[in-house]
């Protein structure tokens, strides 16, 4: 506990919990799918890039890419990764305005954004351009936070069809809308407190201190039971701008 406590959680790195927990990932490879795309932009821009670590892993970028990051321990680390590279990393507040003139993109991206401005990604891309993200869906990890919060009420936010529409409505079509259910085990009380301290939104608030009786629960639980279980939602979206 003490060791999850006080490891740092910037980024998006989450090497930490190998061996400690485990997350299927969508059958799409986001990666993969970014990587594929690279090569055929002239100018492309990565919203909330956490630390950098997905753009980092993509083996060709073009010559003008651009990232923007809020939180200044994520734009240190994205930074050091990414100016290499020829990447300009700039801080941004994650509201709207975006900080870029009409029209410059023709590929946008962005893995597990806070919030989607569906309007600013339409404006600032290209004609043809696409946006291409992967988010999380309706309800993820929920199981977990009902450990700490107690039963959730089934709600629309983060709905794949809510973005779909929000997309449309900013003159974007959308070409490509999936998502799936991914299996996460969770198999120390440790790997629990890193993953609640640095995904932020599954039980807001969190710290050990105020939650020490639902974590000694469930690492008895855990103990006895084996691994804890939830589940994880993500939803690929692909959004043209019409030619």
């Amino acid at each position: 506990m003490a060791d999850a406590e006080s490891v740092p959680v910037e980024g998006w790195d989450f090497s930490w919990l190998h061996g400690r927990a485990t997350e299927e990932r969508p059958s799409w490879r986001y990666s993969r799918l970014i990587a594929e795309r690279m090569p055929h932009a002239s100018a492309a821009l990565d919203i909330q890039t956490g630390g950098g670590e997905v753009l980092a892993g993509v083996p060709w970028l073009p010559a003008l890419t651009v990232a923007t990051e809020s939180w200044p321990p994520n734009i240190v680390r994205a930074s050091q990764r990414l100016r290499p590279r020829g990447v300009a990393v700039i801080a941004d507040d994650d509201e709207p305005r975006l900080p870029f003139a009409d029209g410059v993109f023709d590929l946008v991206i962005s893995r597990h954004p806070v919030v989607t401005w569906w309007n600013e990604i339409s404006r600032v891309l290209r004609p043809g351009g696409a946006y291409l993200s992967q988010q999380v869906g309706p309800r993820s990890v929920v199981e977990l936070t009902e450990v700490f919060l107690g039963p959730q009420a089934p709600n629309s936010h983060r709905d794949p069809e809510a973005a779909r529409q929000e997309a449309e409505a900013a003159g974007l079509e959308v070409v490509d809308l999936r998502m799936e259910r991914l299996r996460t085990e969770f198999h120390d009380i440790g790997a629990v407190i890193y993953f609640l301290r640095k995904v932020v939104w599954i039980v807001p608030g969190f710290t050990v201190g105020r939650y020490r009786a639902e974590l000694k629960a469930l690492h008895e639980r855990i103990q006895a039971d084996g691994p804890f279980v939830a589940h994880a939602t993500r939803f690929l979206i692909e959004a043209r701008k019409p030619a």
